[in-house]
């Protein structure tokens, strides 16, 4: 397959756009990563999707609206707390999990009986959605498994010649993927953390937000269940995701003993003859990271690196604590205590 590539100028957002209705598959940047996007009314439309991407077919997808009414297509009501967030924080990096219609297809939500669903905070992204007429069904634009896209070139990387076109457009300006939260229990529960903290939805609903207990569990929780059985209600949930393609292991401790530790295992490592990659942010950088670790993912990547060490940061932030998220599923939960 020819893939085109497109600018986010109108009329190419049109091609797209016409390249949705007619069921194909674009690629297009949002402000948190890139997301390869179907129609999420279209069953086969989607499972396109899982085929480019050869993801897991119980896992669901999140639907991209450009209008706040759109929900009406895919959910029978909004709660007071639903319309409150939406008031808050859309356009924006927020997902919610709602109970779905009957025309949205299984296929979009993973089997479940539930719709996650966002609004893109992206011109190229709300003009895509528009154009098409259509709710979006879109997951990352990479490989699954892959470190998410931030930047056109890690799509082209991944999906050149298997779907059929990618919309180019900035770096996408947050970098990690948006908060997910269950709105279908009287408790909302995030399933994904992101940018939007737990702190930030609570002051929005003036009530207690929950974390589910799967982001809780300690590593050798983590490693033992291997995301197997596990039922995904959000992306991302399984055990092993954006992995790069070498070794990974996170430095966790006081911060001189892990800088002292990566320095130690660097030299170590290299004396072995292996190429060692370091990925090490300011301490409190915690938006600064969120934006770069897929990048650096990435560019390891490209250097062939044969060993990452990460540094580990503070997951008492609640940026950090979704940066810390990314950073050990990326390390299948290889984590060094010092």
């Amino acid at each position: 397959m020819k893939t085109k590539i497109l600018s986010i100028s109108e009329k190419d957002i049109e091609i797209a756009a016409r390249i949705i209705r007619d069921g194909g598959l674009v690629a297009f940047p949002t402000e948190t990563v890139y997301g390869l996007g179907a129609d999420a009314l279209n069953a086969q439309a989607v499972g396109s999707i899982y085929e480019a991407k050869g993801r897991p077919s119980d896992n669901p997808m999140i639907v991209h609206i450009a209008r706040a009414s759109d929900m009406g297509r895919l959910t029978p009501r909004l709660s007071p707390d639903i319309v409150n967030l939406i008031e808050n924080f859309w356009p924006g990096p927020l997902t919610m999990v709602v109970k779905k219609k009957d025309e949205v297809p299984d296929r979009t939500t993973g089997g479940l009986d539930t719709v996650a669903v966002r609004m893109p905070d992206s011109k190229a992204a709300l003009n895509l959605i528009t154009m098409s007429d259509c709710p979006i069904a879109a997951p990352s634009a990479n490989i699954s498994g892959r470190p998410s896209p931030t930047r056109a070139r890690d799509v082209i990387a991944d999906m050149d010649g298997k779907i059929e076109a990618i919309v180019e457009g900035e770096d996408c300006r947050v970098g990690i993927e948006s908060t997910v939260v269950d709105m279908t229990s009287g408790i909302p529960t995030i399933l994904r953390p992101g940018i939007i903290t737990a702190e930030n939805i609570e002051a929005a609903l003036g009530k207690k937000v929950q974390y589910d207990p799967a982001l809780l569990a300690d590593d050798q929780a983590m490693k033992n269940q291997g995301g197997e059985g596990l039922k995904p209600k959000s992306p991302g949930m399984k055990y092993k995701h954006y992995a790069p393609k070498a070794q990974m292991t996170v430095i966790e401790g006081r911060r001189d003993k892990v800088k002292a530790e990566i320095k130690r295992l660097k030299g170590l490592n290299e004396r072995l003859g292996l190429k060692v990659g370091i990925i090490l942010f300011e301490e409190k950088a915690f938006i600064e990271a969120a934006h770069d670790f897929f990048a650096k993912l990435r560019d390891l990547d490209g250097e062939e690196v044969d060993l990452i060490l990460a540094g580990a940061m503070s997951d008492s932030d609640g940026v950090g604590f979704a940066v810390m998220n990314r950073m050990l599923k990326s390390a299948g939960y290889n984590i060094a205590k010092v």
